[in-house]
């Protein structure tokens, strides 16, 4: 009789660890879709609030693309209460929905934010610092240009980011000098 109970107990408990598993449904992540930004980034927060949280790049990308349809000065706004609403649901702490808005809607570089050393952490990953640098400039192009139409900012930044070439450059031929 013992050895019936001990085969039987691991079955029942394989089936209801499988009914477990079966009641709790997957949330449906589908990115927005259409043209409307409004739309779009009501419909993600929904999603988000709602099991999809873990797909935020995707989304995020996504309204951005959404924007790029209908550019305008407003989208700059309107992503930045998109963000603090990030903040204010947990979905994202302050430091990274600043960091998003940043690198895309500001002319300040995320990439070379840092409290190293130039002589002994940066000048021997310049050019690593510099194609990270390249690749926000173009997460700038869209945000400023292609969604917010703000070619002032975008060529700003782009001014900063040859500044900042040529300053990294003589620093770290001082550096070596040393």
């Amino acid at each position: 009789m013992k050895t019936i109970k001990l085969t039987v107990l691991p079955i029942v408990l394989l089936v209801l660890a499988g009914a477990g598993c079966a009641t709790t449904p997957e949330p449906a992540c589908s990115l927005p879709e259409g043209h409307n930004l409004r739309v779009a980034i009501e419909t993600s927060k929904a999603q988000l609030t709602n099991g999809c949280e873990a797909l935020f790049d995707a989304y995020f990308d996504r309204l951005m693309s959404v924007a790029e349809g209908d550019p305008k000065p407003r989208n700059k706004q309107t992503f930045s209460e998109f963000l603090e609403w990030t903040t204010d649901t947990g979905l994202l702490s302050r430091r990274q929905a600043q960091a998003y808005y940043n690198r895309y809607f500001n002319v300040k570089f995320m990439s070379l934010a840092g409290d190293y050393n130039n002589c002994s952490y940066t000048c021997p990953r310049q050019a690593e610092l510099l194609t990270r640098m390249e690749e926000e400039l173009s997460d700038k192009e869209q945000g400023l240009l292609r969604v917010s139409q703000d070619r002032d900012s975008y060529y700003r930044a782009d001014q900063l980011l040859k500044e900042t070439e040529l300053v990294l450059a003589a620093t770290c031929t001082a550096c070596s000098a040393n």
